[in-house]
């Protein structure tokens, strides 16, 4: 009997998640924070130095340090500003969408200590004698011209500064802001045509009042600047910029949308897949990653998190991942409805066998995304935000919803006796009478023999390896800025360049270099790399000069010698804790020698990706750590999958006393998981190839690293990581004479092996 009303309640959820979306989703998307690389702005990295020699930089001094910048910030106008404190005593702040960068960068970094002097440079009053707050723009009563107004604490301060002035030979007040002892000097600077100091009025007699206005040739932002200065307070400490990243506005809106586009056709290709392939489970699917879509921004709003050009990558690799988690739980059921069982039973056996290995599954390659989070920097960090999210919502909707909008459509009885609507053939179908089980099934691989081969496959692999440390040592890997320090400077201009050109402006600049390529549809693109840094002056005249030139404003990216060192620190370090994390965790799971050999195959996929890398002489920066990393994770994902089929089979013989049984266990859990691997793998290719061929420049060192990895990712699973173990596990059958599996060790509770 058909119960309609399974299929209404079904009907009446897409209903009602679509109307969800369709009302919420432009006011959800429009309050998305969006990083400066997609929309403009600049980030840099202050190390933190104490004003005076033998203090100490402590908790309190960092945290001042923050509130004082933060008002800073806020009197420029930027909305939702980063301001974050580091390890090593170290601020990062990233200001997106800021319109002028350079009055933004001089404001962060001016130490603020205003003092008023005479002409011998002796100090007469400082800020701590102004009035919180007491700083504004006006404009002079006579002249009209802007000018900045304080209040003083104590009006007989100022006269006795005042009444020491007129006692001096020139009696000027010299106003200062961040004077350096030893360094400036009134008598050196009143002959430049632009000083230093602010203002040096002169003093005509004692003021006994606690009203003092700044004249200077101030245009109006400049005098608004200095009140905003005055009144957000001196810094308790120096600011040494180690690191800055400044984005162009059109960069950022480029960026935006050429991955936004590239995303959603990747999305397109993946749903199109699963409906084609999985047909009404597919249709199932496609409805979950709908809801994880949605669900997942608005989550990542909620948290205030910031969406970067990586960070879009993650969402579209948590896709997926989802997908991954639906294909498993599809093929079981698949598997169930093969061997001939109902199909209310195959989706209760195939749900409840699919779960432990999606649990496997996603685990790795959340422990990847938060060793990401903990070492990783800036735009990494916001990667790995987005991934670590991703898998959490990922588990939870394939894992729940998904089967629960599945379970309403087969509990209705409509698709009883209808296998084709779940992707199985009426021939296919075995009589479980018979005793069949997943065990007896076949597959479309069963005339390859994968543990037959297994030595070339050892020989091609180390070869290939070889090869790659030979190319590696020779060629070297091309290291971004990122990692040897120096300067990236991105162009645009609205006409096409030449390479002799943009040399010709740049020296124009001071920067000399060679190393200059021209891209884009209509070569109207630069990027220029300088093996030296540039300074904060140097970074705004540089930036003015291309804007007014070119007509759009460049990116520039600095990174000094100091953060390049702990980048690398930071980047073998995350590779180390992630290795170590997936070998503990998959031996408490499984075994240690399943443990060793998914790390020979992860560490095989990734050196693959890096001699590649070397040999094509593709830049190496920090996205491409985030995608070595990512590819770890889902490398032992993919392993993992395979290692609990084996785990199964085994576990379903009593024991093993022949080497044979072990390679026909290798070769039949091969087979059975190689459709899931190559359609998770297609799955995951879809949106990493839109955005490779589609998405923004800047990821796609990250899409050529992930393509690679996803592909080594396959091919190791499938003939390195299930081969040594079966070489290992064989040693040990030799050695022993017998391998008792799970079920025969809890009933004999003898100490021999088990897997």
């Amino acid at each position: 009997m058909v119960k309609r009303s399974r299929i209404i309640s079904f009907i009446l959820i897409v209903i009602l998640f679509a109307s969800l979306a369709g009302l919420t989703t432009e006011k959800l998307l429009g309050n998305t924070k969006l990083g400066l690389d997609l929309q403009g702005g600049f980030e840099v990295l202050y190390e933190v130095h104490p004003v005076n020699e033998g203090d100490k930089i402590t908790e309190d001094t960092l945290s001042h340090t923050k509130d004082a910048l933060d008002r800073r910030i806020n009197a420029l106008g930027v909305s939702e500003p980063r301001i974050d404190i580091e390890e090593g005593n170290r601020i990062r702040v990233q200001l997106a969408g800021v319109e002028d960068q350079e009055q933004a960068r001089e404001m962060l970094s001016t130490t603020a200590v205003l003092t008023f002097r005479d002409a011998d440079d002796n100090k007469l009053l400082d800020g701590t004698d102004l009035v919180e707050g007491g700083a504004k723009q006006s404009f002079h009563p006579e002249t009209g011209k802007p000018i900045v107004t304080l209040k003083l604490k104590e009006a007989s301060k100022f006269a006795e500064a005042t009444r020491t002035v007129l006692k001096n030979a020139n009696p000027v007040m010299v106003i200062w802001l961040d004077f350096e002892e030893g360094v400036d000097s009134f008598y050196k600077e009143y002959v430049k045509e632009n000083p230093k100091y602010i203002s040096a009025p002169a003093v005509n007699s004692v003021i006994n009042s606690d009203d003092v206005m700044i004249e200077g040739n101030f245009t109006v932002e400049e005098a608004q600047t200095l009140a905003n200065l005055l009144n957000a307070g001196a810094l308790p400490v120096q600011l040494e910029e180690i690191y800055s990243n400044s984005v162009g506005a059109q960069f950022g809106v480029d960026a935006l949308h050429s991955t936004v586009i590239a995303g959603i056709i990747g999305i397109a290709l993946v749903f199109l897949f699963l409906l084609v392939y999985y047909r009404l489970p597919g249709l199932v699917a496609v409805v979950t990653l709908a809801i994880y879509i949605y669900t997942t921004i608005a989550i990542y709003n909620g948290l205030n998190a910031v969406l970067t050009l990586p960070g879009i990558a993650g969402l579209l690799l948590g896709i997926a991942m989802s997908v991954d988690a639906n294909i498993i739980t599809f093929e079981r059921i698949k598997e169930e409805l093969r061997v001939g069982r109902s199909l209310q039973a195959a989706f209760k056996e195939g749900s409840k066998t699919s779960f432990i290995t999606i649990f496997d599954a996603n685990i790795t390659t959340l422990l990847t995304a938060v060793v990401l989070f903990i070492y990783g920097t800036s735009s990494v960090k916001g990667f790995a935000t987005m991934l670590i999210v991703s898998i959490v919502l990922s588990f939870g909707i394939s894992v729940y919803v998904s089967r629960f909008l599945l379970g309403l459509l087969v509990s209705s009885n409509k698709f009883n006796n209808k296998p084709r609507w779940f992707g199985v053939k009426p021939e296919e179908i075995m009589d479980i009478k018979k005793g069949y089980d997943t065990d007896d099934l076949t597959t479309k691989f069963d005339k390859w023999d994968f543990v037959k081969h297994k030595n070339k496959f050892f020989i091609g692999s180390s070869a290939l390896i070889l090869a790659g440390l030979i190319m590696v040592g020779v060629f070297r890997l091309n290291l971004s800025i990122d990692f040897t320090s120096g300067t990236r400077i991105d162009l645009m201009s609205d006409s096409a360049l030449t390479t002799e050109q943009v040399k010709e402006d740049l020296e124009a600049n001071g920067i000399v270099t060679e190393d200059i390529v021209i891209s884009g549809d209509n070569q109207e693109r630069a990027t220029a790399r300088y093996k030296g840094t540039l300074t904060q002056d140097e970074v705004n005249s540089t930036k003015s000069y291309f804007l007014e030139k070119y007509g759009n404003e460049p990116s520039i990216s600095v990174v000094t010698p100091t953060v390049g060192k702990d980048l690398v620190r930071n980047a073998i370090i995350s590779v180390i804790i992630a290795s170590v994390g997936i070998i503990l965790y998959v031996t408490l799971r499984f075994e240690m020698k399943m443990a060793i050999g998914a790390i020979v195959a992860l560490l095989h996929d990734a050196f693959m990706v890096v001699a590649f890398f070397s040999i094509l002489r593709l830049e190496v920066d920090l996205n491409f750590i985030a995608a070595i990393l990512t590819i770890i994770g889902y490398s032992v994902n993919d392993t993992i999958v395979t290692f609990d089929r084996i785990r199964e089979l085994m576990q379903k013989r009593k024991r093993i006393r022949e080497y044979r049984e072990l390679e026909e266990i290798v070769n039949k859990s091969i087979r059975q998981v190689l459709s899931r691997s190559i359609n998770t793998s297609l799955t995951t290719l879809f949106p990493v190839v839109t955005l490779l061929l589609m998405g923004a420049e800047a990821i796609n060192n990250f899409s050529i690293a992930m393509l690679i990895g996803l592909i080594a990712g396959v091919y190791s699973t499938l003939v390195i990581a299930a081969q040594l173990w079966l070489v290992w596990k064989g040693k040990e059958l030799k050695k022993k004479g017998v391998i008792i599996t799970y079920k025969e060790k809890k009933k004999y509770n003898t100490g021999d092996a088990i897997v």
